[in-house]
């Protein structure tokens, strides 16, 4: 039986629907109202000391974070407390009981100085939250070089029909109402159904390892915006031009480059990201009639 530690995310309930077509699965959720026979309850960011795996479980991927940039930025405590002090000691119960672990990570562990960065590229975070996640990757790293069964799989941006900033971009747009983008915000997008693919290879072989998992080249923010108006037959002049770094956003959240090697990946598990272009078509609804 397979754990997905955070069944509530974007990539969990993506994950989760793609295993249950081949596998017996059980989430978890922070949530109460959401616990039921499949669905048991776990925060992070409270005691794991006495949580116990669900009976049968062989494997389990963990999920669940604070993801947010500005979150972490905010409030490094309390999203540390969740990205790395709970999400290490889930880890450590999960390894006494000889649960693979796979964790999922991001590209936010680098600075983004560098297209394609390998794997084994040395960790040069500048957000908050890649200095948790890549805090997090030491520790796991070490238990695997004690021989645990742990791999880690980084991640860029992950997209899917249910992404906030597609599903918002697409109904202004829709509705005649401009979008503004960011002309200096990279992206590498690989969709949801793609990474649940790796999560099943990744947890159905126990692998071991650091692995990647980006789209093959970045795009920026104004470039898909411009996608999506001429994907609706929208007016292109709704796509407005802004600037990530006169934004105020947090440290760190637009790295010059997002992509990495995903080469172990794509020949290990046959698992190739197509174009940026070619991603987004995937996710998004099918374009409608063009406006007058």
């Amino acid at each position: 039986m397979l754990l997905l530690v955070g069944g509530d995310s974007e990539i969990g309930r993506a994950a989760e629907a793609h295993l249950r077509k081949r596998h017996r699965v059980v989430t978890t959720t922070r949530r109460p109202q959401r616990v039921s026979a499949d669905r048991v309850m776990l925060d992070l960011a409270g005691d794991v000391s006495r949580w116990e795996p669900p009976a049968g479980v062989t494997a389990a991927c963990i999920c669940a974070a604070v993801a947010r940039l500005a979150d972490c930025a905010i409030d490094p405590v309390a999203s540390a407390r969740v990205n790395v002090s709970g999400t290490l000691a889930l880890a450590d119960r999960l390894l006494a009981r000889d649960i693979h672990v796979l964790y999922l990570s991001s590209n936010q562990v680098f600075d983004g100085a560098r297209a394609q960065v390998p794997a084994d590229a040395p960790l040069a975070p500048v957000s908050e939250y890649g200095r948790q996640k890549a805090c997090t990757e030491a520790a796991l790293r070490g238990e695997m070089e004690a021989g645990a069964p742990v791999a880690i799989l980084r991640l860029a941006k992950v997209v899917s029909r249910e992404t906030a900033l597609l599903r918002d971009w697409s109904a202004a747009l829709a509705a005649g109402k401009p979008i503004r983008a960011f002309h200096d915000m990279t992206m590498a997008p690989v969709a949801a159904e793609t990474v649940a693919r790796a999560i099943e290879a990744l947890l159905s072989e126990r692998a071991q390892g650091t692995f990647q998992l980006s789209g093959p080249r970045d795009v920026t923010y104004l470039e898909a915006g411009h996608f999506l108006a001429e994907r609706m037959r929208a007016d292109g002049s709704l796509v407005t031009r802004s600037s990530a770094a006169e934004a105020g956003l947090p440290q760190g959240a637009a790295p010059r480059h997002t992509t990495l090697d995903s080469a172990r990946v794509r020949e290990r598990y046959k698992l190739a990201v197509p174009d940026a272009w070619a991603v987004l078509d995937s996710v998004l609804p099918a374009p409608g009639p063009r406006r007058p």
